[in-house]
């Protein structure tokens, strides 16, 4: 009697559990079907991607998984089996800084996974737009960054806006710099968005001194540039090298090892309590002493913690500022409804841009 080969066995328990996996994946999916036909039931129309729903599902993932998977692995394959579960009734249609390859792209696929419709554009301003016309369901847009800090330009649009915040992603911004050229000393012009030039300051001060340094409107059309002239090197990450097919010259150029940039999702909807959420609001303060003050007592009174707070001109009156702030916690939360009240006692006017979970993955 033959011994039967270890390695036959463990290969015939792994295509067992795939096919339970798989049996498990399509009932999953016809339950999702069947909320869905209940919320048609019941008048509900439009898409069916509930934020905090998704949040609430990934952090319970995450805290019953044992390995050997890590808790971020483990749920990005459950975010993509949500993603697919919901295409069955209605793919969702997500607008983005294009073209495909960016960061934002990336920061769209992380939170809703790779089976939405795209709607790749042209400018932050066009994102916005397009969701508040209803030619997409939600928005990514770029808000803070790690290194450089606050995105003023989102934060301009915010204010001028009538969408929410409706989710986060924060995404580990890995930069490479992108180049048909095989030797650093043939690169005469290195493209990329002005943001990531700013984030790789040192290393090109270093390798490249002597390159010219050209800003675009995304890292994935200055590979395509890149691309189409000699001597020429883009700074981007590792997806528009793969989608555009040009090579990885040097890998993790960024001058902070944890660079890490937050994107907000935009849209018409309004996210119940998770149970770990984030506020974001909008505050217009007198240009009287004590002021900010009187904005932050309310919250330190309540031990509530503010995670960012940023100043921009309210273009209002010559000296008025307006503040951006985001703390812990859900507007519906007694202690943040309470702060919130107190606050607008204090100042001239308080908007609330969204109350969503916090990033998951």
């Amino acid at each position: 009697m033959t011994e039967k080969d270890p390695l036959s066995e463990v290969r015939e328990r792994i295509d067992k559990i795939d096919i339970d996996l798989q049996q498990l994946i399509s009932e999953r999916a016809e339950c999702a079907a069947k909320v869905a036909e209940i919320k048609n039931k019941q008048g509900e129309s439009g898409h069916f991607y509930r934020p905090e729903r998704e949040a609430q599902v990934l952090h319970a993932v995450k805290d019953r998984n044992i390995g050997p998977l890590d808790d971020n692995a483990i749920a990005g394959i459950f975010r993509e089996i949500m993603a697919a579960c919901l295409a069955l009734e209605k793919p969702l249609k997500i607008a983005f800084l294009g073209p495909e390859g960016t960061y934002t792209h990336s920061a769209a696929l992380k939170h809703f996974g790779h089976l939405f419709e795209k709607e790749s554009v042209g400018s932050i301003e066009e994102v916005f737009r397009l969701v508040e016309a209803d030619g997409a369901d939600f928005g990514v847009v770029p808000v803070e960054n790690s290194t450089e800090g606050m995105i003023n330009h989102t934060l301009d649009l915010l204010m001028q806006s009538s969408l929410s915040i409706s989710g986060e992603v924060e995404l580990r911004i890995r930069h490479n710099l992108i180049s048909s050229e095989s030797e650093l000393a043939n690169i005469k012009r290195v493209y990329s968005h002005q943001q990531s030039l700013a984030q790789c300051r040192l290393w090109l001060d270093k390798y490249l001194p002597t390159a010219q340094r050209i800003a675009t409107n995304s890292n994935a059309e200055a590979v395509q540039l890149a691309h189409e002239h000699k001597h020429a090197a883009a700074i981007a990450g590792i997806q528009a090298s793969e989608l555009y097919d040009v090579p990885v010259l040097k890998s993790d150029i960024e001058d902070e090892p944890d660079n890490t940039t937050r994107f907000v999702v935009i849209g018409k909807h309004q996210s119940p309590p998770s149970g770990n959420d984030r506020t974001s609001l909008l505050v217009f303060a007198h240009n009287r002493p004590g002021s900010l003050f009187g904005l932050l007592g309310p919250l330190a009174k309540r031990n509530i913690s503010m995670s960012n707070i940023e100043s921009r001109p309210s273009r209002k009156g010559v000296w008025e500022y307006v503040f951006f702030m985001d703390i812990d916690g859900h507007r519906d939360d007694e202690n943040v409804r309470a702060a919130i009240e107190e606050m607008e006692q204090a100042s001239a006017m308080v908007t609330i841009l969204g109350a969503y979970p916090k990033a998951v993955i």
